[in-house]
This record gives C-alpha cells, sequence and structure tokens, in this order.
C-alpha cells in the first residue's frame, strides 16, 4: 500500500486517521484524493492492494458495501468504498450499477460510451434525462472489543445526455454528460470544478459528518 500524495493529500502534517480506499481504479482515485484533500486534508488516503471482490449488490450502496468490508478485512484500516454509475431516464434508470460493464466487459469505457449512445440515438433531447449516482460506504473493522461500524451516504448529480463524446478531462460516461446548468460535458470541465460538485463531490459532502465522528472517536 502507498499513500497518495502524488494524488494531492498533505504530507506536512500528520494524518489524524488512515483511510483506504478500495479501488484499483487510477481514475477513481486521484478523484477521490483531490476531494478529501479539499474537504478534509487531516486524512491520509491509502492505496488498496488487496483483492477484488465479486459486486453482486443489487444497489449501488450494497456493492460498496462489499467492497469497503473486504478492503477493511484485508487492511484492518477505514475502509471506503464507492460503486456509482449513470441513470437515463428513458433506459428505466440503466445502466446503473452495470455501468461499468454495460458492453459486456468490466472496464471498457470506450465500449460502454459507444452502446450507450447508439441505445438512445433516436432519443430527442427533451427526453436525453440522465443522472450519475454515486453511493460511498465506510467500514471501521472491529478491534479490542469494539463492533464495527458501516455507514453509507449517497449523492446524485443531475443533467442530460450528449449525443457525441466531447472533452478529455473525464472518464467512464464523463464525455457524453452535461451537467444541469452546465453547456460542457463533464469531461470537458476543469477538474476541480467538477470535484466541487460530481455526484462523488455531493456523497463525499454527506461522509464529511461521519468520518469527522469517526476521527473523533479515534
Amino acid at each position: 500500500m502507498n499513500q497518495v500524495a502524488q494524488a494531492g493529500i498533505r504530507t506536512d502534517e500528520p494524518a489524524r486517521v488512515r483511510v483506504v480506499l478500495a479501488t484499483h481504479n487510477k481514475h477513481k482515485l486521484e478523484e477521490f484524493a483531490a476531494i478529501i484533500a479539499q474537504r478534509m486534508p487531516e486524512v491520509e488516503l491509502v492505496e488498496y492492494d488487496g483483492p477484488e471482490p465479486v459486486e453482486d449488490g443489487v444497489t449501488f450502496a450494497e456493492n460498496a458495501l462489499i467492497k469497503a468490508r473486504v478492503a477493511a478485512e484485508h487492511t484492518g484500516l477505514v475502509a471506503l468504498a464507492d460503486d456509482s454509475g449513470i441513470c437515463v431516464d428513458v433506459l428505466g434508470g440503466a445502466p446503473g450499477v452495470f455501468s461499468a460493464r454495460w458492453s459486456g466487459k468490466h472496464g471498457d469505457d470506450a465500449g460502454n460510451l459507444t452502446l450507450l449512445l447508439g441505445q438512445v440515438a433516436d432519443v430527442p433531447d427533451l427526453h436525453r434525462g440522465a443522472h450519475y449516482t454515486c453511493a460511498i460506504a465506510l467500514v471501521r473493522p472491529a478491534a479490542d472489543g469494539r463492533s464495527a461500524d458501516e455507514r453509507t451516504v449517497e449523492g446524485e448529480w443531475d443533467g442530460t445526455l450528449a449525443r457525441e463524446p466531447r472533452g478529455t478531462n473525464g472518464f467512464g460516461y464523463d464525455p457524453a454528460f452535461i451537467p444541469d446548468g452546465s453547456p460542457l460535458t463533464a469531461a470537458e470541465l476543469d477538474p476541480e470544478v467538477k470535484n466541487a460538485d460530481s455526484h462523488r463531490a455531493r456523497a463525499f459532502r454527506a461522509m464529511v459528518p461521519v468520518l469527522h465522528d469517526l476521527l473523533v472517536r479515534e
């Protein structure tokens, strides 16, 4: 496990608590590091080098908890994990929890995006509503007679689907997602702007009081 100093975590002060982020996704790691550095610089974010669990939950929160539990058990550290995806109105909320493997192969961003845009190619602009959802789970492992803590929070980011991918700053479905109130796709936004208002940022804002409570009790 390596500390994520290069991703924006402050190292000039001792961290009050070490937290492992249960992901092997570099893009997600960097985005979380930036979000955490903005809101809780006293948290030391640690990379996860353990096993990848089977995400067989039927909700974002269930999958986030699955990942956080495995990371907490593997490392003995407080673990954060997220599960996120895009939900398209005319597809009844799909891809949803299947966003990362919509085209059949997990993590095929280009294939997933191409398939999704093809599926809604004939949908008029008025009905291209969509939103990103992010569930973040926190698991503190049981230790020294102390019971485990498990918490989940969620955040949503509303918008519409573009007709063609635009931008290179994001990942996943970002090149096709236009947040409400913006003419730009999420992949065209400056990373600092995105990290201030994205679904992950909104979910983490809800998680901040939980982490603060844990810091006090630690």
